[in-house]
């Protein structure tokens, strides 16, 4: 047996090492425009294999898409200039700057070019008179920030020396991306915002750039070195930031915390600092105040609850205050403190020492205290407070300040009542502390507050607010108006979702918002472009193949680059009139033929009835690289069933890691989006509620049947499932309560008990305060229904999922006699079953338990 164990082991290894060492690439799926003055037209590149490349310009308001030049006359010309052969498809050119004279300068890594675009003729420009190098380089090296649209860079050394080219992280860590030679260019995906950092090869720093928009060449030259500048921090450029609170707007008074109380003291115009001055101007605010109840701004919840384990207190003399702009009302919150929970774990295999270390982070979990704020009014012209009416929040997950009004007579509260059945925007009354309802939105299930484009709230001008709700059954925009708070106009409706708001128009009053389900010949979660006015008229959908859309805008907002692709479909990129979604010319039809060739098959997606008979529901079926139709292959579905998305992939990949890793150990693996996931209705995404172990497996069976009785080589009394996290959770649950389907499971990381995990995201889906269903739902509770064969994965230090469920799940599974293997990796996290050991063991398993490729 022990034999049998390590060849089949062995083998699960050479399976992982007979993947393609790099990933296929694909063609024509990305451009990066280059626009010129009058945003009208624009050139981009394109590369393809074996270091070809093609330039085009596209004139937008003609439709036209041609070559940026003649790239035979243009290698033609420059193979007499430099004496060397010159392909006309491998131009020593990496981009173009077009001229108003009727030129464009062609800019390779050591030389250029200027080309008249109407004689044709190509002349070399002199290293005098070359222009200066694009790029400003900066010092010292200042953390990326996230957010930012997808760039394509290409980045080229034209020094004499090897560089490095290292990525600072958001938390200022460096990751070196690789070195490039001398003459040599380096293709890098990353995102606006992300910051970079190029050195020599003995670590000397050259200078960083900032990734933008329209950034697509990097050239580093000497003269881009010779003139790097120093660049201030964001903090120091973006000025006053919530730890400046404390002054108000006029300068005349700082606030200030002792002994747990509020201070304040007027500042003279002359005095820079206030926090230096003396005491004998300070006036006592408050009395009241106690180390549990403090207006020191507390930064226990992002630690418990925000998963910001690491962060620092605040400064002992620093409040949370917000000031009216007129500087005459302070808005003080009040924290109620609760002793800070920990989740304790032991590292066994430090890197720094032989012995094991205990570790611990912040953690709350279901039904535990919070930590809360309450706000305190006070008028600064005698300093006596104005007590705030709390009787419209009780029992606050969250309170939320918005904004002041620009007079300063009163301010806005978001409420998020614990249980996350009730959402209100509250307006206070600054003068006499009154508090009533703008907007109140109630759920007998959940309201989904934590996904963005499920909560939406934007200001609109003449005293109106955009909100996000589902209370029609679907996620759609409402107008409210402020003053009378009643719904001026429905903005979106139908049987469909606005998935995001991309851009609020306040001039025009429209809004542009990405859409799902909107067209309804196509995969409901196919994500459209689209706009409507704010009076709910003329709704039009900006674009229309069938796949799933992401947008690139001109400068001026008149055309737009859709980039549309599904998992069977690669790329395509078109341009349109932002007016009216007019195609001006299609771009570029992704070439995937590498894919094709490596895979054998794309993806291919697959739609069948839901458990009601009547709903869709849409998955995705990955056949084995060399699959044989004559032959029977068991059947795996990778789970995650974690109710704030939907989870299936919907755009073009080109690598899927574990599920091609298994489905090349001869299974057929499958992904599937069950009810109780987010996105389709309210109705739909509800089947969760307090129900998180139903998981859509009854719809998922159904689908897998279907597929079944279409595909006779899917077998289905071999059935296996797998996943992580809320997915790990899933996988062991389909042993418990759908044993007579599923016959093997791996889960990883598991969260088998919801009373074990993150507060913020169980109490989201499960309710508050803790009832009997959470017990209901416990794969821990539950664990002598065990059918089937389990393999239970966690990594030693989960700051995640607390690991100690694993542990937990494990021991009742003892305790109730059951088989099972279980599997922990030492110094790994969340995600175990990803690392190369972790992923081979749970290869092995489902081999071994399903018989693959018997």
């Amino acid at each position: 047996m022990r034999s049998v164990f390590l060849l089949s082991f062995i083998i699960s290894l050479q399976l992982q090492s007979e993947l393609p060492a790099q990933a296929p690439r694909v063609y024509r799926d990305r451009v990066t425009p280059v626009w010129l003055s009058g945003n009208s037209q624009f050139w981009y590149r394109i590369d393809l294999s074996e270091g070809r490349r093609e330039f085009w310009l596209v004139d937008a308001e003609a439709g036209t898409r041609l070559p940026a030049f003649d790239h035979a006359q243009v290698a033609t010309q420059l193979a007499k200039i430099t004496g060397m052969e010159i392909a006309a498809d491998a131009l020593p050119v990496e981009s173009l700057d077009f001229r108003k004279d009727k030129t464009v300068l062609l800019k390779g890594t050591t030389a250029q070019w200027v080309l008249d675009r109407e004689s044709g003729s190509l002349n070399p420009v002199s290293a005098e008179q070359s222009p200066d190098s694009a790029i400003q380089l900066f010092l010292p090296p200042r953390p990326s920030q996230n957010g930012g649209t997808d760039v394509d860079l290409e980045i080229s050394n034209a020094l004499e020396e090897p560089i490095q080219v290292i990525w600072i992280s958001t938390d200022g860590e460096r990751r070196s991306y690789g070195t490039i030679q001398p003459g040599q260019t380096h293709s890098q995906h990353t995102y606006a915002g992300h910051v970079w950092l190029v050195t020599s090869s003995n670590g000397t720093e050259l200078g960083c750039f900032e990734a933008a928009p329209r950034t697509a060449h990097i050239v580093i030259d000497q003269n881009s070195v010779d003139h790097v500048t120093t660049r201030r921090s964001r903090q120091d450029r973006r000025g006053a930031s919530r730890a400046d609170r404390s002054n108000s707007p006029d300068g005349n008074h700082h606030v200030f915390v002792r002994d747990h109380n509020l201070w304040i003291r007027p500042t003279g115009p002359d005095e820079k600092n206030a926090a230096a001055l003396s005491d004998d101007r300070a006036q006592q605010l408050t009395s009241d105040a106690s180390a549990e109840m403090t207006f020191h701004q507390s930064r226990s919840r992002a630690r418990m609850m925000g998963l910001r384990y690491d962060m620092d207190d605040a400064p002992e003399d620093r409040p949370d205050v917000v000031w009216s702009p007129n500087s005459r009302f302070l808005l003080a919150w009040q924290t109620r403190e609760v002793p800070e929970q920990f989740v304790h774990y032991v590292d066994s295999t430090p890197r720094e020492q032989l012995q094991p270390e205990l570790r611990s982070y912040p953690y709350l979990k279901p039904g535990a205290s919070l930590p809360d704020s309450a706000p305190r009014l006070f008028r600064i012209s005698d300093g006596t407070e104005i007590g705030i009416d709390h009787s419209l929040f009780p029992e606050p997950w969250s309170l939320e300040f918005l904004r002041w009004s620009a007079d300063g007579t009163k301010f806005w509260l978001e409420y998020n009542e614990r249980g996350h059945q009730r959402l209100s925007v509250l307006e206070v009354n600054a003068e006499t502390g009154a508090v009533r309802r703008v907007v109140d939105e109630t759920s007998e299930t959940f309201i989904h507050y934590s996904t963005a484009g499920k909560h939406e709230l934007h200001w609109l001008p003449n005293e109106q607010l955009l909100w996000a709700s589902e209370r029609s059954g679907w996620n759609h925009l409402y107008r409210y108006d402020l003053n009378s708070a009643a719904v001026i106009n429905a903005v979106t409706t139908g049987n469909w979702n606005v998935r995001r708001i991309e851009h609020i128009d306040q001039e025009n009053q429209q809004i542009w918002f990405f859409a799902v389900g909107i067209l309804p010949d196509q995969d409901p979660y196919h994500e459209h472009f689209c706009r409507i006015r704010f009076d709910g008229s003329r709704l039009l959908v900006l674009t229309e193949g069938d796949g799933t859309h992401q947008i690139t805008w001109s400068p001026d907002r008149r055309y737009f680059l859709d980039q549309y692709s599904r998992v069977d479909l690669p790329p395509v990129t078109e341009l349109r009139r932002a007016e009216d979604g007019h195609l001006c010319c299609v771009l570029e039809t992704a070439d995937a033929s590498e894919v094709l060739q490596q895979r054998g098959s794309l993806p291919e997606r697959f739609v069948a009835k839901g458990r009601d008979g009547m709903t869709d529901i849409w998955g995705i079926i990955h056949r084995p690289r060399n699959f044989d139709p004559t032959q029977n292959y068991p059947v795996v579905e990778n789970i995650y069933a974690g109710p704030h998305d939907h989870h299936v992939p919907k755009a073009f990949r080109t690598s899927y890691r574990h599920q091609h890793q298994i489905a090349d150990a001869g299974f057929i693996v499958v992904q599937i989006d069950g009810m109780g996931t987010a996105w389709r209705s309210k109705e739909f995404h509800d089947v969760c509620f307090r129900n998180l172990r139903d998981a859509g497996f009854p719809d998922r069976i159904a689908w897998i049947k279907a597929a079944g009785a279409k595909y006779p080589w899917m077998d289905l009394d071999r059935v296996g499932i797998y996943g992580g996290s809320a997915g790990g959770q899933n996988a062991m649950a389909a042993l418990l309560w759908h044993s007579d389907f599923y016959d093997a499971a791996v889960a990883d990381c598991g969260c088998h008990d919801n009373r074990m995990d993150k507060i913020w995201w169980n109490e989201q889906w499960m309710g508050y305060p803790v009832g009997d269903w959470y017990v209901t739902n416990s794969n821990r509770e539950n664990a002598a229904l065990l059918k089937g064969q389990l393999m239970l994965i966690v990594g030693e230090l989960d700051r995640n999922v607390d690991p100690a469920t694993t542990f937990q799940v494990a021991r009742k599974l003892i305790e109730a006699g059951k088989e099972f293997e279980f599997v922990v990796i030492p110094g790994a996290g969340h995600g175990a079953a990803e690392t190369p050991w972790g992923s081979a063991k749970r290869l092995h398993f489902l081999v071994e338990s399903l018989s693959a490729g018997s």
